[in-house]
């Protein structure tokens, strides 16, 4: 996989990449059978994985098809490295190409080749447009490439994908995990349907368990704001030891992501946090919860503490995701997903609870998001071995 300044090994060879693989541009039509769509939001940005994926018959204008196992590269800004394995049938955005390797080579190591960091940078080496440039198929099909054999391609192959196997088990783990969380969240704290629950008296908000109470949330969690050191005080590598990853809101859309800006620790004042701490944005994009990182974050963040022992992480972790705080963060910031600034939202929300009952789920769920939180970190460790073996094989 090494590019062609490197010393060739035996039994690879020197070739370009247009002898390796191809890009199909089989047309989609809004009037062909409805399809999964996959666009550039749908690709995460250097984690060769997706968020999710959408329906064609929203689309208005023809897309390209793709099989499963077809590589799919983002075209469109591709210093991003949006790359993608697909995993079923569907269709895509025109600025993605859909690749598949050509007679003797494999589709497996295909998909690695392209995620390599090297090809990334490659792929910026003619590329069309300023603002917006785009990856140039007519230059890098020629670009040179040294290429193991098909035994040894798909051994390649087995390796990095033996990594990638273990982070989407460790993914869906930790899915399975948060939603246990939540529903045992649900049914306590929204459906008061709690161990030894009593009868229910009358409240400001209806009917609530007796020995319960409705507090406001400020009254409960402390909500602590970030920093603000200037982004003429921003790295983009981290400089020395006392440098930290500095997170702003952008950064925190998935559990673990390390952002690409570091700031020194003194500039933060104090306000670092860990990888069990629970961050939330209220500038901005709104609501949206951050686990598993470290380091520093923006003004438009909050790192949400319990004001009382027995408010448990899990607690703080599940309250924030839970539909009903979500809505209601939306409606009294205005209905809005992107504002400038919700902040002051949190003043006006509630939250109903008992000591005793919040320190038992507690007990029961504060292993479950311990748990996630050591399963973010092995993904990290297996994402960074990945990343740092696919140049090298």
């Amino acid at each position: 996989m090494a590019d062609e300044t490197s010393t060739i090994p035996k039994g690879w060879k020197m070739t370009t990449l247009g002898e390796v693989a191809e890009i199909s541009k089989l047309q989609w039509k809004p009037c062909d059978k409805e399809q999964k769509y996959i666009g550039l939001e749908h690709i995460d940005q250097g984690e060769l994985t997706i968020n999710g994926f959408g329906y064609s018959s929203k689309l208005k204008s023809n897309k390209f098809y793709f099989k499963t196992g077809d590589v799919l590269f983002g075209k469109l800004r591709p210093y991003f490295r949006k790359v993608w394995k697909a995993k079923f049938d569907g269709v895509c955005s025109t600025d993605i190409w859909v690749l598949k390797a050509k007679e003797n080579n494999d589709q497996n190591f295909l998909f690695y080749l392209v995620a390599n960091p090297i090809f990334v940078s490659k792929s910026m080496g003619a590329n069309t447009g300023t603002h917006m440039p785009r990856a140039d198929w007519d230059f890098l099909k020629n670009t040179e490439w040294n290429i193991p054999s098909l035994p040894e391609q798909r051994a390649i192959a087995a390796v990095l994908s033996s990594l990638d196997d273990k982070i989407e088990l460790l993914r869906e783990q930790n899915k399975t995990l948060e939603a246990t969380a939540q529903a045992i969240f649900k049914e306590w704290f929204v459906n008061f349907n709690f161990p030894g629950v009593g009868k229910m008296i009358d409240s400001e908000i209806g009917k609530i368990p007796e020995g319960w109470r409705v507090k406001k949330i400020t009254n409960v969690f402390d909500f602590i704001k970030g920093s603000e050191p200037g982004t003429a005080n921003y790295s983009t590598e981290k400089l020395t030891d006392d440098h930290v990853p500095f997170y702003r809101v952008q950064d925190i859309a998935k559990y673990g992501d390390v952002p690409n800006i570091y700031i020194e620790k003194k500039l933060l004042r104090g306000k670092i946090f860990g990888a069990d701490d629970i961050l939330i944005s209220l500038d901005g994009t709104i609501g949206r919860v951050f686990i598993g990182g470290n380091g520093g974050h923006s003004g438009g963040i909050r790192r949400v503490v319990g004001k009382e022992d027995y408010i448990k992480k899990s607690l703080i972790f599940c309250f924030l995701k839970s539909s009903k705080f979500q809505n209601d963060l939306k409606s009294f910031s205005g209905a809005e997903t992107t504002i400038k600034h919700a902040g002051g939202a949190i003043e006006h929300m509630e939250f109903t609870l008992n000591e005793k009952v919040c320190e038992r789920f507690g007990e029961t769920s504060d292993p479950l998001f311990q748990k996630m939180i050591f399963n973010i970190s092995q993904i990290q460790i297996l994402s960074t071995l990945r990343d740092a073996l696919i140049p090298k094989l």
